[in-house]
């Protein structure tokens, strides 16, 4: 009797034991593989540089810049000097490295390196560490001033140097998702498509401004099994007015099937504002109300803003119109995903801008738009995590001074 609980209690402690080392095997080779990854990823892309006449690996190059913005690095000189001060860090995690490259090897290789083969790099790893895409995908463009050469002449930067960028943006995975530059030949709305192909839009509403106007752009989010809001301007005059008559007629109407509202609040800043959104719908005939223009159109919105100041009691109002292929049985589902539309602008563009003064870089063409990408993936990954509360800028600092925090932030992001 003995003799049977002792070997039922080993029998226990083996399986436990057995258990624990499963688990321990599991995280390690997950770890392992996360950070392989981004190498992994780096290997899918030739090597520009002459073959036989290279001293350091493509993927040890792109893997040690993004780990030096982490840390707070924006020019060729810091990231050298970080590396060279991390490089027992890097050495210990980095197989065959063996020296840090200057800053004259960093230029030269991202400067002849090929932006989009690193915007599939980027692509990639987003599809690793998302999975699906899910809600709102915001998309909007952006001018690289520093990289332009912008001035008071040219405003808009000078030819051959003009470096716009149109990006897409995830509100719910907070994440930037894709990015294609505008050619010197082009414009936007020939762009746009060729984002949207990059992307999984099944299920998902594309928020785009004035420059989604466009049949190519709504026919493509349709394709894709998404769906769109997309902003009015008034020099688009035909579907502006038309859409500008539509609410209006119908702003104070309640006409069952047709029109639908949603009201919300928010006080903040002194300030009281209402929005008001009036969703008008009349089904499949809406898309032929606009000549076709739109693919799958089905309702005209009208979001109708009235801020008051509370100190003062003074009152201004504003409405803005969208073209939507959502219908007008969730009002409130539109209304904020118009709102979360400009998170691309606050949680993207102004933190480039603002925590990695993209605007002050004097990087240029090729190597402009691969740190472009490079910031991204730094965003990204500061923004996903939630072990440190504080600004991106003292999350930077942290991952600069404390290596435990910087190998934390690289292996829970396929580095």
């Amino acid at each position: 009797m003995y003799l049977s609980r002792i070997l039922l209690i080993i029998n226990y402690i083996y399986l436990f034991i057995l258990k624990i080392f499963c688990i321990f095997v599991r995280n390690n080779q997950t770890i392992k593989r996360y950070k392989m990854s981004i190498i992994k990823l780096s290997k899918q892309i030739p090597d520009p540089r002459v073959t036989g006449r290279t001293v350091h690996k493509m993927e040890h190059i792109i893997y040690i810049t993004i780990a030096a913005v982490l840390a707070g690095c924006q020019t060729w000189d810091e990231i050298a000097e970080f590396g060279r001060t991390k490089k027992e860090f890097f050495k210990s995690r980095l197989v065959g490295l063996e020296h840090i490259p200057s800053h004259d090897t960093f230029n030269r290789f991202f400067s002849i390196f090929d932006p989009k083969g690193f915007e599939l790099i980027f692509r990639n790893w987003v599809k690793e560490i998302i999975g699906e895409v899910k809600g709102i995908v915001a998309i909007d463009g952006k001018l690289m001033r520093g990289s332009s050469k912008c001035d008071s002449e040219h405003t808009l930067g000078k030819d051959d140097f003009r470096m716009w960028i149109v990006s897409a943006w995830s509100s719910d995975n907070n994440i930037s998702l894709a990015q294609e530059k505008v050619g010197d030949k082009t414009n936007e709305i020939t762009v746009v498509p060729k984002l949207l192909s990059a992307i999984d839009l099944n299920d998902t509403i594309v928020t785009i401004d004035a420059m989604g106007c466009q049949t190519s752009i709504t026919k493509k989010i349709r394709e894709g099994n998404g769906d769109y809001i997309i902003a009015l301007k008034e020099n688009q005059k035909t579907s502006y007015d038309f859409a500008k008559n539509i609410i209006a007629e119908n702003i104070y109407r309640d006409y069952q099937g047709i029109v639908a509202k949603y009201t919300s609040f928010d006080r903040g800043h002194g300030r009281l504002e209402e929005r008001k959104c009036i969703v008008v719908s009349y089904g499949s005939i809406t898309q032929k109300m606009f000549k076709n223009k739109f693919e799958g159109l089905k309702s005209i919105v009208g979001i109708l803003s009235r801020r008051t100041i509370v100190s003062t009691g003074e009152t201004s109002e504003e409405i803005r119109y969208y073209v939507t292929s959502l219908g007008n049985e969730k009002p409130e589902e539109i209304a904020n995903a118009i709102r979360k539309h400009w998170g691309i602008e606050n949680n993207l563009h102004w933190q480039l801008d603002f925590t990695f003064r993209e605007d002050e870089s004097r990087k240029v063409k090729n190597a402009a738009r691969n740190f472009s990408t490079i910031t991204k993936i730094a965003l990204s990954i500061l923004k996903k995590d939630k072990t440190v509360k504080g600004s991106l800028n003292l999350k930077r600092m942290k991952a600069g001074w404390d290596e435990n925090y910087l190998s934390k932030l690289l292996e829970a992001n396929a580095f």
